[in-house]
């Protein structure tokens, strides 16, 4: 059926236990078009697209493929009718290579049997320089940065040749440069005769990739609105429901004394190539430096070396005067350091503990939680209610498991934890990744607050926006080297995107 749509869902209904995350919604996607779909984090969009993928199974609804009912039980199912889906949590092999996860399930054989190692690591090579997302085909999963990562899924959906392609988040951690990459990709497989779905929170991603744009809030479908009609006003009120505020209020720049301190830091990758090359800076008491750079400049092994999980190959670091030989969890902990890491579910939460449990994982061996060595539940629980109404973490459920939570909402989780007892010094990495406009202006308020507070605050983030609109001052990082640092008064998107670019500044 020529006209008919390339894919469409009509009354799906989505419960888990007396949350309804998916209320009656009908969704139609035309063949060659960009389909966003927007809302708060636990809206329902992923519930709804991983239920047109066979991830779960709708309590009620029908899926149609060009005009013809079909069933949709399984992603083998979805992936014979044409429809791959990239999810935001990775599902990689992390012990596997960049080549083998790419085939992993179809491989190229050698005489039938073996795999055929040089045609896979090819496959990597040719579709990254295709679509600009170049990763090393016979690097480990486990040692890839977030967005590396992030990369190799995307090449594993366009491996897979699907004619309707989901996209959830696939824009998280990539950097604006990649992210008009991926654009052009986008329209490319459009112009192909491809659909593609775009979940995202980036109204800026929508407005510039996508043709229409469906809205759901609580579960709810709101609208289906041509892009070109709208604007981002529109799309974020009626995402949550009120009028977003852009630009948040700030007292004047106020520094202290110098909190943490960083002279002559050197490391290495999982390459065992250098990645910090003699980096020095400070941050004060009442300051947020934010570290901008392309991602694969050195971020990393900075975040994991001052968050105690890697040790330096030279330098010094110290806190409040107080030297650190090397960063300890526990020590780091007694000085005041909280850290929001920059992959929550691998270095952020235990995914199979509970909300609760998560909130208190870096303070349960202290009053109020424990006691004599044994657990305060009644402290844990109502520690619990107080984050989740703060920071709206939905389901409003103290005992639901971290991993049945949406991205966004374990986001929430891992801040609300990072932000608690009145931190010292605070090194937030990618602190909104994932999260909704709504959820962003809470957290930059909550960030701003603390650092009205007295607090020092090391931001590590991909998103200019939010550099610029948080920072005090910025540190450009350039291949393990810092390229500047610059006040907040001389910094553009322009100035920055050339220091980031490998420009020193003066």
């Amino acid at each position: 059926m020529a006209d008919s749509p390339a894919l469409e869902l009509k009354g799906f209904t989505k419960t888990f236990g007396s949350l309804v995350a998916n209320d009656n919604i009908d969704l139609e996607i035309r063949a060659g078009e960009v389909h966003a779909l927007l809302g708060e984090n636990g809206a329902g969009k992923t519930t709804l697209m991983n239920c047109a993928y066979g991830v779960y199974q709708p309590d009620r609804g029908t899926i149609y493929r060009l005009g013809k009912q079909v069933t949709v039980r399984s992603p083998a199912d979805a992936l014979a009718q044409g429809i791959g889906m990239v999810h935001q949590h990775f599902m990689l092999v992390d012990r596997f290579t960049v080549a083998e996860n790419l085939v992993l399930g179809q491989e190229p054989r050698r005489h039938g049997v073996l795999l055929d190692r040089r045609k896979a690591e090819e496959a990597v090579l040719d579709l990254g320089e295709r679509y600009g997302l170049r990763v090393d085909p016979r690097a480990v999963i486990e040692d890839l940065s977030v967005g590396a990562q992030q990369k190799v899924e995307i090449l594993k959906a366009l491996y897979r040749g699907a004619e309707i392609l989901i996209l959830d988040e696939p824009t998280a951690v990539l950097t604006p440069q990649e992210i008009h990459d991926l654009g052009k990709i986008i329209r490319q497989l459009c112009g192909d005769g491809k659909s593609v779905i775009l979940i995202t929170h980036k109204l800026k991603e929508i407005l510039s990739f996508a043709d229409r744009c469906t809205v759901i809030r609580k579960g709810v479908k709101v609208a289906t609105l041509e892009v070109s009609q709208t604007d981002q006003d529109e799309l974020a009120s009626m995402m949550v429901g009120r009028k977003v505020q852009w630009h948040l209020e700030r007292r004047e720049f106020q520094p202290g004394s110098v909190v943490l301190r960083v002279e002559e830091l050197w490391a290495r990758d999982y390459r065992g190539l250098e990645a910090l090359k003699g980096l020095s800076f400070e941050v004060r008491a009442g300051e947020i430096l934010a570290v901008a750079g392309v991602e694969g400049n050195g971020q990393t092994e900075l975040l994991d070396i001052l968050c105690g999980l890697k040790a330096p190959t030279g330098g010094r670091i110290s806190i409040d005067g107080q030297p650190i030989e090397r960063p300890d969890p526990g020590k780091l902990r007694e000085l005041g350091f909280n850290a929001i890491p920059e992959d929550r579910q691998r270095k952020g939460l235990v995914l199979e503990f509970q909300v609760g449990e998560n909130l208190v994982l870096d303070s349960v061996h202290v009053p109020p939680f424990s006691q004599r060595g044994l657990l305060n539940l009644q402290a844990i629980r109502e520690n619990a209610a107080r984050n989740i109404e703060g920071y709206d973490i939905r389901p409003p459920n103290p005992v639901a498991l971290a991993s049945a939570l949406s991205g966004g909402n374990q986001q929430k989780v891992v801040i609300a934890r990072a932000l608690a007892n009145q931190p010292r010094l605070i090194v937030a990495a990618q602190p909104t990744r994932g999260l909704d406009v709504g959820a962003i202006e809470f957290v930059h308020r909550a960030l701003l607050n603390q650092r009205d507070a007295g607090c020092a605050i090391l931001l590590v983030s991909f998103e200019l926006d939010e550099v610029l609109e948080l920072a005090d001052r910025i540190l450009v990082l350039y291949e393990g080297r810092s390229q500047g640092v610059f006040d907040r008064a001389e910094a553009t998107e322009d100035v920055l995107g050339r220091a980031m670019a490998g420009a020193a500044h003066a």
